[in-house]
């Protein structure tokens, strides 16, 4: 994995109290993790950092469009994600990122890497199943979609109440009748 130098954030040097960073997250970015599911991403980061004489929040909050497809048509539309994360940093004997919620750094360390953080919070803000918005509001014109329309069943099949003779001879089983 190639190390994302721009997501690296040096605390050593910096004073106690609020900190900001912004970012542009893009494609590259997600490609660094060998993730393609996005076609494109356009995500805008910002990250506040709290330091305290003990301890670091880091506040992310990311909104903006990753353009993927559609999992019914196949057909690319823009995404739009938002996500918020909340991340504690102590400072503790050795490298735990066990807890999702609090990441442990060993006390000599004077900077961290946020960038799997950011990649888990973007990948996870988009929804599991992704459908092109033009599916529901019935916009979408697409080869995929007028074939799931011809192959979708006729007829609606209607519960008849006749019941099938085998069937009555295995319920005389279950009630004992």
């Amino acid at each position: 994995m190639m190390k994302q130098k721009e997501f690296v954030i040096p605390f050593s040097g910096l004073k106690q109290g609020k900190h900001e960073y912004k970012f542009v997250i893009n494609n590259e970015f997600f490609e660094s993790f060998e993730y393609d599911e996005f076609n494109s991403a356009n995500i805008d980061l910002h990250v506040i950092l709290n330091k305290t004489s003990t301890m670091m929040e880091l506040d992310f909050s990311a909104s903006g469009v990753v353009n993927v497809n559609c999992d019914t048509t196949n057909e690319p539309y823009n995404q739009s994600v938002s996500s918020v994360l909340r991340l504690l940093v102590k400072f503790g004997e050795e490298f735990n990122n066990e807890d999702d919620e609090i990441l442990i750094l060993p006390h000599g360390d004077h900077q961290m890497n946020i960038a799997q953080y950011i990649y888990e919070m973007l990948v996870l803000a988009v929804p599991q199943k992704r459908v092109h918005p033009g599916i529901a509001d019935g916009t979408l014109k697409s080869e995929a979609l007028d074939k799931l329309e011809e192959l979708q069943p006729k007829e609606v099949r209607e519960n008849n109440e006749e019941n099938d003779p085998r069937w009555d001879e295995l319920k005389k089983l279950l009630t004992g009748k």
